[in-house]
């Protein structure tokens, strides 16, 4: 079976070169190891290092050589809005609260549908539209938005120098030199 083996960013691999795309929803943006059939109808193996994000425009890098470009599926969303900064920032708060995927904008938050989510937020006061659309939630803190592996190693030993607050049988220190 044809492997797509590493991925590169938008604009970082030859657009050009692309002999199809993949449509997919957002969980299926978000694997390691997947079993995927293009647009046009080619079966694959997404077989990453390591689970990854592929948003718009990314390119899958198979082992024959050859390019599928990362395309979002529309999926069934909710747009929320608000009549004030004031107040979407206290719906945005909310939502973060539950840790739920969410893709914000100057003045709309998208959200995947869910009628007690939306149901929630229409009683805080926000205006809730369903709507199919393409879903990239913002991603967390510390998820990367690099393809390749970035190995940073801090040199550093760990000689025990400094007190811990904390007694064994006999007195030392634990410190970093």
């Amino acid at each position: 079976m044809l492997r797509a083996l590493r991925y590169e960013r938008a604009g970082h691999w030859p657009r050009d070169k692309a002999r199809d795309t993949v449509t997919l929803t957002f969980d299926d943006r978000h694997r390691r190891r997947y079993a995927l059939t293009s647009d046009g109808g080619e079966a694959f193996l997404l077989d990453l290092p390591r689970a990854a994000v592929l948003d718009a425009g990314d390119g899958l890098v198979l082992d024959d050589g050859g390019w599928f470009e990362v395309k979002p599926a529309d999926e069934a969303v909710l747009e929320i809005r608000a009549p004030s900064a004031e107040l979407l920032a206290r719906l945005a708060w909310h939502i973060g609260n539950r840790h739920l995927p969410a893709a914000f904008h100057a003045d709309r938050i998208f959200l995947r549908d869910d009628h007690v989510l939306a149901a929630m937020l229409e009683g805080l006061g926000a205006k809730v539209e369903r709507k199919m659309a393409a879903f990239t939630p913002e991603r967390g803190a510390y998820e990367t938005a690099e393809p390749h592996d970035h190995h940073h190693d801090h040199d550093h030993d760990h000689d025990h120098d400094h007190d811990h607050g904390h007694h064994h049988d006999h007195p030392h220190d634990h410190g970093h030199h």
